[in-house]
């Protein structure tokens, strides 16, 4: 019997990491991530594209430029304060701190600098404007469930996968 293969309507299940262009590790995760392929739109779609036809136990490789992924890094999106007008607990480089505008819409904010009493924060992805490139490992392969393909959610990640 053939393998099964990464296909429209499969969920595939995989672990993955991220670097820059200089091999720096960005993100890594070995907790298993699922999603429907070709159905639910989650994944960017060079990484969707460059994980058709994968069975289990492969390795796959995607680089993304910044149209491809995660964007050009906006200015508008950077703002810098006095630092004691910002909280204590938010006073570091990599805090995270969750912003509402009038229209009840919420932003990340990332604090990626504080210098000579000034706090810089950026609501862009980190990764915004950089070329990165995703190492997938497919753990596991099954098809979606009728459920899951009408909502475009994969319900039961513990189900009958194929494992390595």
């Amino acid at each position: 019997m053939e393998p099964e293969q990464i296909a429209h309507g499969k969920v595939g299940t995989f672990t993955y990491v991220i670097l820059d262009t200089d091999g720096k590790v960005l993100e890594q995760s070995d907790l298993p991530m699922s999603y429907i392929h070709g159905v639910d739109g989650k994944m960017f779609p060079k990484v969707e594209a460059a994980m058709t036809g994968a069975r289990v136990g492969d390795k796959v490789e995607a680089m993304l430029t910044p149209a491809d992924g995660f964007g050009e890094h906006d200015s508008d999106m950077t703002m810098t304060d006095d630092v004691e007008n910002v909280p204590p607990e938010y006073r570091h480089v990599g805090a995270e701190a969750l912003f509402e505008n009038e229209d009840g819409e919420t932003i990340t904010m990332f604090v990626t600098e504080i210098e000579d009493d000034q706090v810089t924060l950026d609501g862009n992805h980190p990764f915004a404007g950089k070329t990165v490139i995703f190492r997938l490992t497919v753990i596991g392969i099954r098809d979606a469930t009728p459920q899951e393909l009408q909502s475009g959610e994969v319900i039961d990640v513990t189900g009958p996968l194929t494992y390595q």
